[in-house]
């Protein structure tokens, strides 16, 4: 199944390669840590050269240990540099150089300690020294065993780095959900070559989703019931973020509307709400998509709410017909949009958590489509193990009003976030753009031009 999906982003990409204009003249630099997934660093030094970068390769010690520098060198067509101390490397183009002349770091893969280590802001060898001192994005694509990459050390590692403020932002691809080399079956493979070069062109490139205002909300509702306690459910946000993260790469300008979770804001979200009741969504949702493009209902919303909210902590020597809670429904803040709008916009999604698979779960969805009034639903199972609330990992059907829809195997959130938008991007119709980094003068255009001007 892996080779199969490997052939059919292959064939995908070499479709697409001639698009790829975002990469002539540009200059890559491929970082390549150690884990087993270094052999395929190999592939896609090849893509990024045929379509027309120039990739300097930065190798770890240990990535020598799984390819050879002599094939990465063939492949880029220059010397790999290995080592902060090699006077050779360092009188050709030292790593100061290596840093200011980057257009993008592409770390490839980025293993568990090579992303500890930049997070902890150390320089300690050649390729976080260039991270450190690069002022161009850099954009990590993870690759460790599951349990490595769920490690809640790994997951706050990972946070600070995509939360950090400053002239290099850092964003990561995939990984993909899968077997490992390891022999363990989950999140961690790194995501295939094709699909790491297409996130790196839309660095370059003009973002698809540049001048397009997206609205997302995620995470869940709590609805008082006095002033400690609540009714809520189990949502993390984590796909809401990271549909969020995603749209924002690709440009849109992006408002975060957050129920009560302990995610960071995503790199470059324009702007982020946190709230807590449904009320309190329903009305920043209402504010925010007046002028959206689109609105993406990720976030669980409670069904209902206390009738009423008491004062205080209820005790539990009331009686019971003092202590008896009653509900009533909160709004259907989809529905409210989708029976409220006026023409196509803003393009609708909504999400649906059902207990149902296979075509039951199409069913349910275009049901809530015609309900809702939307455009699309994306439905997960929650009944499977693995996926959905709380985990790292999801599988959905997509389900548009047209009639069309697309089902998403299991793999992480960050991985079906990106899918989803290269679904959602081309129902939007054409939108003018400017690359992340523009070619007029980029950073790495200005700091060359700099020392020239000193020498």
């Amino acid at each position: 199944m892996a080779g199969d999906k490997a052939g059919k982003v292959a064939k995908m990409t070499a479709g697409k390669m001639t698009e790829m204009t975002g990469f002539s003249g540009r200059r890559v630099v491929l970082g390549v840590t150690g884990g087993i997934a270094a052999y395929k660093a190999a592939e896609l030094c090849r893509l990024l050269v045929k379509a027309g970068a120039e990739v300097r390769v930065v190798m770890t010690a240990a990535a020598t240990q799984f390819i050879t520098p002599l094939t990465l060198q063939t492949l880029s067509g220059r010397k790999v540099a290995q080592s902060l101390f090699d006077l050779t490397e360092e009188s050709e183009i030292g790593h100061i150089r290596l840093a200011d002349e980057a257009d993008l770091l592409l770390v490839a893969p980025a293993t568990a300690d090579f992303i500890a280590r930049l997070a902890a802001g150390m320089a300690d060898d050649l390729l976080t020294t260039v991270a450190l001192a690069t002022r161009a994005p850099i954009l990590l694509a993870p690759a460790m065993n599951v349990n490595m990459w769920e490690n809640p050390v790994t997951q706050e590692n990972l946070a600070r780095l995509l939360g950090r403020q400053g002239p290099a932002p850092v964003l990561t691809v995939g990984p993909d959900a899968g077997p490992l080399a390891c022999g363990w079956i989950g999140a961690g493979r790194l995501i295939e070559p094709a699909e790491i070069l297409e996130a790196a062109a839309r660095l370059l490139e003009p973002g698809e989703l540049h001048g397009r205002s997206v609205v997302v909300t995620a995470g869940p509702t709590f609805e008082p019931i006095d002033d400690v306690r609540f009714v809520g459910n189990r949502s993390s946000g984590k796909m809401g973020f990271a549909i969020a993260a995603a749209a924002a790469a690709r440009g849109a300008s992006v408002t975060l509307i957050a129920g009560p979770v302990s995610l960071p804001t995503p790199a470059r979200v324009a702007s982020r709400i946190n709230v807590e009741s449904a009320a309190e969504m329903g009305r920043a949702l209402e504010a925010a998509a007046v002028a959206a493009d689109v609105v993406v209902m990720a976030a669980a919303v409670a069904d209902f709410r206390p009738a009423a909210r008491a004062a205080g902590k209820l005790s539990r020597r009331l009686t019971p017909s003092e202590t008896t809670l009653i509900l009533t429904a909160n709004p259907d803040l989809l529905a409210r949009l989708g029976h409220g709008r006026r023409g196509p916009r803003p393009l609708l999604v909504g999400f649906a958590a059902e207990a149902a698979g296979g075509t039951a779960l199409a069913e349910r969805a275009r049901a809530k489509l015609a309900e809702k009034r939307c455009d699309v639903v994306v439905a997960n199972d929650i009944s499977e193990a693995g996926i959905g609330f709380g985990a790292e990992d999801n599988a959905v059907t997509v389900v548009f009003a047209d009639g069309s829809a697309a089902a998403f195997s299991r793999a992480s959130k960050t991985v079906i976030a990106e899918r989803l938008w290269t679904l959602l991007a081309p129902r939007l119709g054409p939108s003018s753009a400017e690359p992340l980094i523009k070619k007029t003068q980029p950073a790495a255009s200005a700091a060359r031009a700099a020392r020239k001007k000193n020498a």
